[in-house]
């Protein structure tokens, strides 16, 4: 028993040194009380470490602690776009002229950030519908605190209530539909379950409606973590409210180990791993309930409402934070085929993703620094004023509406060949129609930058060579992987494994 409790911490080495990092944050912060930067580079170092564990973990396939927990090429790699995202959220916020104001203290922020980052990991690996629930909890209740963490915002404060009253109401939902998977199954542990369902469903009776609503109920507590319609109310509020560095990274790390849970929890409990005459990938278990049709739906939903309601948004945040929601639509698509092709089509989504959204908010960003304001009519002549910056954020802008040569036009093009490769063609369409949707509010920010003049008085603004740098470590992978993507290709197909599937 010792040997294997040994074994399993040498497995769960990433997540005990973001646990080692968050109490060194604490520490540097009580004994270093007047420089946010000794605990931003304890952090950094902290998660740079827990980059290097995670990639040693390549090629691992198994599961530690009585199958709490799944250490699989499949967690690996949302683990690296995690830790990524969170190391380039903490560069992002020295520069945020937000959290940097006089007389702040930001020790809080920052092993905060490192314990939402923790739960996000614990969310991508678990396999057990308790350490499911108890991973969201973590990731959740950090949130909220971050998303009010500039208090004397005017918006600050409604962003943060909002999030926990639709975060409280998610939770509910899904403990819901987890006690009832577990009196059902008697387990929740998923490849218990998976095992177990053939003969509950064979007793007939209401067993199998039952099912359905589990499954429906859990559905929506993994839908309010991807920000899907109509589960997405929080998002526009939370973000616009939150400091533009934890909108950030709410909108890209959040959303994956939102999916990651997802994908997990649907493949590992309801595909039938024994149906032989049936093709890997056939939700069978359900015995004749169309979970793709219901995946498919939600996928259109989410998508066009995001689109459609951006197109009225001044707010560059909010305009952002429903261009994340039609995004997440798109990565459903993958979801809906959930073949090996359609899953790693939504992994390499989300490593384009990461880059061009990213980039997006930290222009976005640095602009409200100089200028006060995240309006676009205050957008006009920035193109004079900033050309790097402007130029930089109409690449992102036109990666995020999938146009070549971006890397965003690769992420939609995997999605559009697996959707139609497996008879989805009405759903690919509907995706091209809501791309061309994206595309006119995006212009719009393009017309301002560009076609509109500001004031003739107007200075020009200047960024320091870190901004500068930041910019280019976005910029350049949005456009290198928009040519040469076959590297990122290999490593999500050789990534699609998941522990207890075929």
């Amino acid at each position: 028993m010792s040997e294997q409790i040994l074994k399993d911490l040498s497995l769960f080495s990433p997540e005990i040194a973001l646990t080692v990092t968050l109490l060194a944050g604490i520490v540097a912060d009580l004994i270093f009380r007047r420089s946010a930067t000794v605990v931003s580079a304890v952090v950094m170092g902290g998660l740079v470490v827990t980059g290097a564990l995670v990639l040693g973990q390549r090629d691992l396939n198994t599961s530690i602690f009585s199958n709490m927990i799944a250490v699989d090429p499949f967690a690996f790699f949302f683990k690296l776009v995690i830790i990524l995202s969170a190391i380039l959220v903490v560069v992002f916020s020295l520069s945020s002229g937000e959290l940097n104001s006089p007389g702040r203290k930001l020790g809080e922020y920052y092993f905060l950030l490192v314990a939402l980052t923790l739960g996000m990991m614990l969310m991508v690996g678990a396999s057990n519908m308790l350490m499911m629930y108890l991973a969201i909890e973590l990731s959740s209740i950090t949130s909220y605190i971050l998303s009010g963490y500039t208090r004397e915002a005017p918006d600050s404060s409604e962003a943060a209530l909002k999030y926990v009253i639709f975060g409280a109401l998610s939770s509910g939902l899904m403990l819901y539909g987890i006690s009832i998977l577990y009196g059902l199954t008697g387990s929740l542990d998923l490849y218990t379950i998976n095992r177990v369902l053939p003969q509950v469903l064979a007793t007939g009776g209401t067993t199998g409606f039952a099912l359905l609503i589990a499954g429906v109920l859990t559905l929506a507590g993994f839908g309010y973590k991807i920000s899907a319609v109509p589960f997405h109310f929080w998002a526009p509020d939370v973000y616009e409210g939150a400091p533009i560095t934890i909108t950030a990274f709410l909108s890209v790390a959040s959303k994956a180990a939102g999916f990651a849970m997802l994908i997990r929890f649907f493949k590992v409990t309801f595909i039938d791993t024994n149906a032989v005459s049936l093709p890997v990938g056939t939700w069978a278990s359900m015995h004749g309930f169309e979970w793709t049709s219901l995946v498919a739906v939600l996928s259109v939903l989410t998508m066009t409402v995001g689109n459609l309601i951006a197109v009225w948004q001044n707010n560059l945040k909010r305009l952002l934070a429903y261009s994340s929601i039609a995004h997440a639509g798109y990565m459903l698509m993958g979801v809906v085929v959930m073949t090996n092709e359609g899953l790693a089509a939504v992994m390499v989504y989300f490593v384009v993703y990461l880059f061009m959204n990213l980039g997006a908010f930290y222009v976005v960003m640095l602009i409200a620094n100089r200028t006060g304001s995240e309006d676009i009519e205050d957008y006009r002549g920035i193109g004079s004023r900033a050309p790097f910056l402007a130029v930089a954020l109409a690449i992102f802008l036109v990666s995020l509406t999938g146009l070549p040569p971006t890397a965003g036009f690769i992420g939609k093009l995997y999605l559009f060949a697996a959707l139609i490769n497996h008879g989805w063609v009405w759903l690919a369409i509907v995706g091209a129609l809501n791309s061309v949707i994206s595309l006119y509010y995006y212009v719009r920010i393009f017309r301002n930058m560009f076609l509109r003049g500001g004031e003739q008085a107007a200075a020009p603004l200047t960024f320091g060579p870190l901004h500068t740098a930041t910019v280019l470590v976005l910029l350049v992978p949005t456009i290198v992987l928009g040519l040469y993507f076959a590297p990122l290709a290999n490593l999500a197909q050789a990534s699609v494994r998941i522990f207890g599937t075929p």
